[in-house]
């Protein structure tokens, strides 16, 4: 099995965060948050990380210009997630295998979550797979529609979701497996025809599945996963996390 390049997404500036800091540096347990997602993807046996960087992107580069592995693409204009993997389009032109895209802002990311839907990705011949979970109060997030057979057809944004949609348990959390060339080819395809005129990487499944191309969600990742950082007061409730689960501290 042929290791995943990562793309990481880590461009945005967290303006709820209160800060002029990028928001993947704000320390999570005495560390830029950022460090602990790349050492999930390095547990996971990733060698080759794209970090997508944008707002302060000096800043972002200095603190991981140490890291083995590493690479950058720039996102010049915050123009959606979608946008923002196609700025790493040029990186993803060399080598091969299956590519991984996760948030920068999920410190809790799990690496047997990533190996579970990476071997399944592998058994599987998909074009696209995305790690879900189930989630009991899932407000605020994408929500992944089925077929009544259970198969994958869309994910639906929660202000655009139906009253019967908003009822679905399984979330997504922003955790794609692509094959290397379908993801290219739905970067070329993507539309910006929304209200925010923004490009974003959760219409490249359904793209994908219009093809005739295999596409799935797996509930693979923990409930722990859940826990992204949008503001300080969920940073907080992350690092409360991180030590219940034995994450050491670094001073």
């Amino acid at each position: 099995m042929e290791k995943p390049t990562a793309i990481v997404l880590a461009a945005g500036k967290g303006t709820r965060m209160k800060s002029d800091l990028p928001k993947v540096l704000f320390p999570v347990l005495g560390r830029a948050m950022i460090h602990w997602v790349l050492d999930a993807l390095e547990s996971t046996g990733i060698e080759r990380m794209i970090v997508v960087v944008g707002y302060r992107a000096d800043l972002v580069k200095a603190e991981l210009a140490g890291r083995r592995g590493v690479e950058f693409a720039v996102q010049e204009e915050q123009l959606g997630t979608g946008h923002a993997v196609r700025m790493a389009k040029e990186h993803l032109e060399t080598g091969s295998g299956p590519v991984l895209v996760v948030a920068g802002d999920s410190p809790l990311v799990q690496s047997s979550s990533l190996q579970e839907l990476t071997s399944a990705f592998h058994q599987g011949g998909y074009a696209c797979l995305l790690g879900t979970l189930i989630k009991e109060n899932p407000v605020g997030l994408g929500r992944i529609v089925r077929a009544p057979s259970g198969a994958f057809e869309k994910i639906v944004e929660q202000k655009d979701a139906s009253p019967e949609q908003l009822e679905i348990r399984e979330v997504n959390m922003s955790t794609y497996l692509f094959d290397r060339e379908s993801l290219l080819w739905a970067l070329d395809h993507l539309k910006n025809e929304n209200a925010q005129s923004e490009y974003y990487l959760t219409d490249c499944p359904e793209l994908l599945l219009k093809t005739g191309r295999r596409v799935d969600a797996l509930a693979t990742l923990k409930a722990c996963e859940a826990l992204s950082i949008n503001t300080v007061d969920e940073l907080g409730l992350v690092e409360a996390k991180m030590k219940e689960m034995g994450y050491a501290c670094v001073n």
